[in-house]
Order: C-alpha cells, then sequence, then structure tokens
C-alpha cells in the first residue's frame, strides 16, 4: 500500500471541506498534489467522486478556488477530485519555457519520448489516484465515479472516459481541445510527447477514440462559449468532436453559449449544471 497522502492544507465551504494533499508519485516519480472536496455527506457515508481535470497553466487549485463548485457538491453529497495536471520540479530542459508544454502543461497522456518519461499524467490520472483514494480515504465510493474538465482537462476528461468503457459513469466537459491532432496546440503537445507517429496521437485524441468506442453510450454534455479566444483561433475544435459523436451514435449535448469566454467566469457559470448532468449517472 503507498504511504498515506500528506495534508497540506484544509479550508471548510458549504458544510464541508476543501482538503488539499501532497504524496509521492510512482506514475510521475515526483511528489504530486490534488485536493478534494469532502460534501457533509461523506461524515457518515460513502459519497460517489466527481474528477476535475484542469486546463494549461493550472494547479489543483483553480478550480477548487474559481468554480463555486462546491456548492452544488454540498447540495447533492458527491465529492470533488481535482489532481495537478503534471509532474513538476524535475529540472527537465524546456520544462517551464512556455505556457502550453511541460509543466502545467501534461495533456493526460503517457509520454513516449525518453525526455518527458515522466509525463504519465494518463496512468496518474486513471490508475494511480484511484488506487490511493481506494486505499486512504474510506468516505470516497471508488466505484461510482464520473470526470469532467476544462480545455486541456475537457481533452483529458473526454480521452479517460473513452479509453475506460465502464470506469466513469458520466462525462461533461467545458471548451475542451476535441482534437487535438488537427489543432496548433495540440500538435505541439503530442509531437513534443509522443514523437511524429500519428498513430500514437490518435490514442489521445477523443475525435479518434469515440469512433472506436464500444461501451456503454451516455450522453456527452459540453459547453463551449462563443467569444472564447481559442475557440476563434481553431485550437479547440468541438464541432470535430461532435460529427464523429454522431457518425457512430454517441448522444452528445452541445451547447454553443453566447457572449462567454474561456474563463472560471464562463465555468462558474454552467458548473452547477454539469454537476447535476452527472449526479443522475452517480446516483443511478
Amino acid at each position: 500500500m503507498a504511504a498515506p497522502p500528506q495534508e497540506i492544507k484544509k479550508n471548510k465551504m458549504f458544510g464541508g471541506f476543501n482538503r488539499r494533499y501532497r504524496h509521492e508519485s510512482s506514475s510521475c516519480g515526483c511528489p504530486m498534489t490534488f485536493t478534494i472536496y469532502f460534501p457533509p455527506a461523506a461524515e457518515s457515508k460513502k459519497v460517489p467522486i466527481l474528477y476535475w481535470l484542469s486546463g494549461l497553466t493550472c494547479t489543483d487549485e483553480n478550480f477548487i478556488q474559481k468554480s463555486g463548485a462546491q456548492r452544488a457538491a454540498s447540495a447533492h453529497g458527491v465529492a470533488l477530485v481535482v489532481p495537478d495536471t503534471s509532474p513538476r520540479g524535475l529540472n527537465v530542459e524546456g520544462a517551464t519555457e512556455s505556457w502550453d508544454f511541460g509543466e502545467g502543461a501534461g495533456f493526460y497522456l503517457n509520454a513516449t519520448q525518453e525526455k518527458w518519461k515522466n509525463w504519465r499524467m494518463y496512468d496518474y490520472v486513471t490508475k494511480e489516484l484511484p488506487s490511493l483514494l481506494d486505499s486512504h480515504f474510506k468516505q470516497l465510493d471508488t466505484s461510482r465515479a464520473s470526470v469532467f474538465g476544462h480545455s486541456m482537462g475537457g481533452h483529458g476528461a473526454l480521452v479517460v472516459f473513452l479509453k475506460n468503457p465502464g470506469k466513469y459513469k458520466s462525462v461533461s466537459v467545458f471548451a475542451p481541445i476535441a482534437n487535438p491532432s488537427e489543432s496548433k496546440v495540440g500538435q505541439k503537445a503530442f509531437k513534443g510527447y509522443l514523437g511524429e507517429d500519428r498513430s500514437l496521437w490518435e490514442e489521445y485524441d477523443a475525435t479518434a477514440l469515440v469512433k472506436k468506442y464500444k461501451g456503454p453510450k451516455t450522453t456527452i454534455l459540453i459547453d463551449q462559449g462563443d467569444e472564447d479566444e481559442f475557440y476563434h483561433e481553431k485550437m479547440l475544435l468541438p464541432e470535430n468532436f461532435v460529427e464523429a459523436c454522431k457518425s457512430v451514435g454517441m448522444p452528445v449535448n452541445f451547447r454553443l453559449q453566447p457572449g462567454y469566454d474561456h474563463s472560471y467566469f464562463f465555468i462558474a457559470t454552467f458548473v452547477d449544471d454539469h454537476i447535476e448532468h452527472h449526479v443522475k449517472s452517480l446516483q443511478a
């Protein structure tokens, strides 16, 4: 059993607690942080989990501090689990030189290039973190889990859902990098972490993965602001993913939200809708 994570911070909120932890990660080969919001219901029973995957430049704290998601999580008795977005502090050359690659930009994949061998956020999110939660947090029901995320984390949420049929009850995303193989920001990350073999890229591209998905089908909720600068720069390409879903009969609810941008103001506005979307599956 892995050593217990060390609690480094806690704050009471809506009757529950945000609790931030640090632990030694076997996947990433360095200390990693994550935050859990425990709703009041967790004091008396096991509660389901909703994983949040954050976007480029974020840590585990952005969503916890800015989204206001704890209000709905408290009301519905759901725990929020928020990991960091990459390994940190490994002194890899180039890891801190740009906002869209390296630290804060793990892209929720397992890198194949030797230089970036510690960038194994896919294994961290889908294997190591759930195992850690199961071992050390008995108030969490890891068998009832869903996933959502934003931007790079929206990409991550779609990928881990589609690559693990049945592991997550539902998925939803805000402004996802939905077809990274065809996006400038996605191509930069994939070339750096995975090399030039585009067949490896498809293993982490939701638009390719949904065409091969064989698991239970559930409606995917996507919110996208129509004033999002990254959307207009064709860095996100959610319509490509929506078309791929339609081609294989995967239900998708794509909502283009007028006037909203890429920020946490957008996320905070619609996060309650997303939590209610997941509660239907988690409490079924």
